[in-house]
């Protein structure tokens, strides 16, 4: 089969479209014949080399967690899946023609594998980084860099539960906040004056990594209010670095539910073949998404 590969650390020129074999589930696990694939920051972030202690990885290795298709095998001890049913969910090595997964769900109606390949990852990132910000119904969340996969999620799962949310982007993208039920405001020079005047806020997350951790913590007042997922420095200011996953499974539960009741829609902003990994990374790294970026296998 084909698949995505690094044998060092690197730039994106070390991702190679390579033949390997064909990986088969353990108990507790499916195989799928992959039709679309997620492309993540954390995928560039663990070919780099980046100290991620979630993602411990040996040499050479595949790229990807987040994958949609449809399951051809079916590992020991799983039940309520059979070969045939379209899926999308979270396991490793997912730039490939088949990949296994750990977690997953059927995907809703109406989703195609494009679109639903950009969900797994991002919603459990989304729900996590919520949950430990402890903001409410009522409550404030700032939300930088909000545009991408998942600052999508982020806005229209807190809409869902009744939570404010200012969000910022650059010029280009502040329409799309808006339409995912944000108060927008664009990042630059006099950004933090821009959101006092939106109101008090109570929470905020750190989704790009752009260097603003001093000031997400000054517009809260608590260090302990503010959540990165992007900057590994965010220790030194006494904000929570969140890189572990949580129950992925029960994530997809809620995505499927959101998805379902029309509450959540991930646009997916380029798709790309196989061989075009690099280039998902190049403009993955370039920032300014709208929703995802996938690869089509």
């Amino acid at each position: 089969m084909k698949k995505v590969s690094f044998a060092e650390f690197g730039g994106p020129e070390v991702l190679h479209l390579i033949d390997a074999e064909e990986p088969h589930p353990a108990p507790g696990e499916i195989r799928i014949a992959v039709r679309a694939a997620g492309v993540n920051p954390v995928d560039w972030r663990v070919r780099e080399g980046q100290v991620l202690g979630a993602h411990p990885i040996e040499l050479p290795s595949g790229v990807g967690l987040d994958a949609s298709g449809v399951v051809d095998e079916v590992g020991e001890g799983v039940e309520g899946i059979e070969v045939g049913d379209r899926v999308f969910g979270e396991g490793s090595s997912t730039y490939a023609e088949f990949a296994v997964l750990s977690a997953w769900a059927r995907m809703p109606e109406g989703l195609t594998f494009e679109e639903a390949a950009g969900y797994p990852s991002v919603v459990e990132t989304a729900l996590r980084v919520i949950r430990e910000a402890g903001v409410r119904s009522g409550q404030t969340l700032l939300v930088s860099g909000a545009s991408g996969g998942v600052g999508s999620a982020v806005l229209q799962i807190a809409r869902d539960r009744g939570i404010k949310v200012i969000g910022t982007a650059g010029a280009a993208n502040q329409d799309y906040l808006r339409s995912m039920g944000a108060v927008a405001t664009t990042y630059g020079e006099g950004w933090v004056e821009r959101v006092r005047e939106l109101g008090r806020v109570d929470a905020a997350l750190d989704l790009a990594g752009s260097g603003v951790i001093r000031e997400l913590v000054e517009l809260t007042g608590d260090a302990r209010k503010v959540i990165s997922i992007a900057d590994l420095d965010a220790p030194r200011f006494g904000v929570h670095f969140s890189g572990v996953a949580g129950s992925v499974p029960e994530a997809l539960a809620e995505a499927v539910g959101l998805i379902s009741r029309g509450k959540l829609h991930i646009p997916v902003e380029k798709s790309y073949d196989l061989a075009e990994a690099a280039a998902a990374h190049i403009d993955s790294q370039a920032g300014h998404t709208r929703g995802r970026r996938v690869l089509v296998v």
